[in-house]
C-alpha cells in the first residue's frame, strides 16, 4: 500500500512532465515548409532600402550601429577569418549573400557581396550585385565558398536561399552560415531591450516570462524531442529532407533590438540535417549526437554534391 502511495505522485509527476513537453513541442514544432513555392520576385526589399537610405538617416544609423554591435560582441569577423583559413579559402572566390554594410568584405581578396537592398552599395570598395538570396543571378557552381550571416531569418520562404547558395557553390566547396537561430517572437516588440515601464499588465506578463523562455534549459525542453522526431523521420523516409521552420510577425516601424525584422525563426539542427540529407558534410559537429545538442552556433559545411559530381551539373 505505502509503494503504492509513493508510485503514484511520481507518475502523476512524470504524466505531468511529458503532457508539459508534448504541448511545447506542438506549440514549438516548425510547421512551416517551402513545398510547392516558386521563387518570389524580390518584393521584401523597401524596408532594407530605406535602413540604408541617406534619406533616412536616423533609422539607418540605429540599424547599423545596432547590427555592428552585435556582430562585434559575437566576433563575427574573427570566427570567418578562421573558417577562412582552416579551408585554405584566402584566394578563393567568395560571395556573400545579404552582405550588408560589407563588414566582411575585406576578409578575402576575391569577394562579392549580395544584397536585396540596392541603397547599401555605398558601403562596399569591393563589387556589389544587388539581388534576392531566392534568386541568385550567378551560375550554378560559380563560387569557392559563400558566406550568409544573420540573413535568413529576415527571408520569406528560406528554403529557396539555401537551394541558392547551395547550387552556386562549386562540388567541394564550402559554405559558412549563421542565420540568429532560434529568433523569439517577442523581440518584434523589444521585450528584451525596452522596460517594464513600457508595458501595460499583460506586457509586463510577457516581459517577465521571457526570463524563463529564453533560457537554454527552456529552449532544450522542447528542441531536443522536436529535432529526435526530425532525425527519426528522416532515418525512416530517407532522401532530402524538407526545410522545417516557424514563422514570425516582423516589426517593420520600429526597430527595438536586433531581428525585430525577422520573418522566421530556423533551428540550426534542422538546418544542419537539411543539408547532411544532400550529401554535404557539416565540418564543425563530430557527429549527429553533438549536432543534436548545439543551439546557436554556426554552421561550417563542405558541398560535396555526390549527384552533381557525377553528372556535372547542379539541378535548380
Amino acid at each position: 500500500m505505502t509503494k503504492k502511495l509513493m508510485r503514484s505522485p511520481i507518475a502523476l509527476c512524470a504524466a505531468t512532465y511529458l503532457i508539459l513537453v508534448g504541448a511545447l513541442v506542438a506549440i514549438y514544432f516548425p510547421y512551416q515548409t517551402d513545398v510547392g513555392v516558386p521563387p518570389p520576385p524580390p518584393i521584401e526589399q523597401q524596408y532594407y532600402e530605406k535602413v540604408y537610405s541617406a534619406e533616412e538617416a536616423k533609422q539607418e544609423a540605429k540599424y547599423v550601429e545596432l547590427a555592428r554591435k552585435a556582430a562585434s560582441y559575437y566576433g563575427v569577423t574573427g570566427e570567418v577569418r578562421k573558417f577562412v583559413a582552416a579551408n585554405n579559402l584566402q584566394n578563393a572566390r567568395v560571395l556573400e549573400v545579404g552582405a550588408g554594410t560589407g563588414m566582411l568584405q575585406d576578409v578575402v581578396e576575391n569577394y562579392t557581396g549580395l544584397d536585396i537592398s540596392a541603397s547599401a552599395r555605398k558601403y562596399f570598395h569591393k563589387p556589389f550585385v544587388q539581388g534576392d538570396a531566392r534568386a541568385l543571378p550567378f551560375k550554378d557552381n560559380e563560387f569557392d565558398s559563400v558566406w550568409s550571416v544573420w540573413v535568413l531569418e529576415h527571408v520569406p520562404h528560406p528554403e529557396l536561399a539555401l537551394r541558392e547558395i547551395r547550387r552556386v557553390v562549386k562540388p567541394g566547396g564550402y559554405i559558412y552560415l549563421f542565420p540568429a537561430f532560434g529568433t523569439q517572437s517577442w523581440v518584434a516588440q523589444g521585450y528584451d531591450a525596452r522596460p517594464y515601464s513600457d508595458f501595460g499588465a499583460g506586457g509586463k506578463v510577457v516581459k517577465a516570462s521571457t526570463l524563463v523562455r529564453g533560457s537554454k534549459a527552456f529552449k532544450i525542453s522542447y528542441l531536443a524531442p522536436i529535432r529526435a522526431l526530425r532525425l527519426g523521420w528522416w532515418k525512416l523516409a530517407g532522401g532530402e529532407t524538407n526545410f522545417h521552420y516557424r514563422s514570425l510577425e516582423p516589426n517593420y516601424q520600429q526597430y527595438w533590438e536586433p531581428d525585430g525584422d525577422a520573418v522566421n525563426s530556423l533551428d540550426n539542427y534542422e538546418t544542419y540535417l537539411w543539408f547532411i540529407s544532400r550529401g554535404d558534410k557539416c565540418l564543425n559537429r563530430s557527429s549527429q549526437s553533438d549536432a543534436l545538442v548545439q543551439l546557436g552556433q554556426p554552421l561550417e559545411i563542405r558541398v560535396d554534391k555526390p549527384s552533381e559530381i557525377a553528372s556535372g551539373s547542379t539541378p535548380r
